[in-house]
């Protein structure tokens, strides 16, 4: 009992880490954006705008990998909890697990990571033709 309790304090570390960058990530996203916006405006030229989408597509697929990675450590977390994996060798390998998450692809149109870097496209659209 006392390797299963351990090796789930382990897979739960690294769920909470992934937790972590994914909120880092959200939050160098906006700031990078405001940084564009205020340079764009600063010179007046709109065209800076444009520079806008490449760090709000990276990092929303650096946020995609993080979520998908999470999911994988949960299901991972969900089998070894139930004891389908057994906690003896504290395996972190998430291949077993990966046909029942969702695809990279599918993550990266969640509905919480399409409305977040949404709403960043979509202001960095509005500043883009009415500014």
């Amino acid at each position: 009992m006392e390797n299963k309790i351990a090796h789930l304090g382990f897979i739960q570390a690294v769920i909470s880490r992934m937790g972590g960058n994914s909120f880092l990530l959200k939050g160098w996203s906006v700031t990078l954006v405001a940084a564009i916006f205020a340079l764009s405006a600063k010179d007046a030229n709109h065209q800076f705008l444009l520079l806008a989408y490449f760090p709000v597509i990276v990092f929303w697929t650096l946020d995609a990998f993080f979520l998908h990675q999470e999911k994988l450590f949960r299901k991972l977390y969900e089998c070894v909890a139930k004891g389908e994996i057994s906690s003896n060798v504290f395996t972190m390998d998430t291949t077993p697990v990966k046909d029942y998450v969702d695809s990279l692809c599918s993550v990266f149109f969640s509905k919480t990571l399409r409305l977040f870097y949404g709403v960043i496209v979509g202001v960095v659209l509005l500043a883009m033709f009415y500014f």
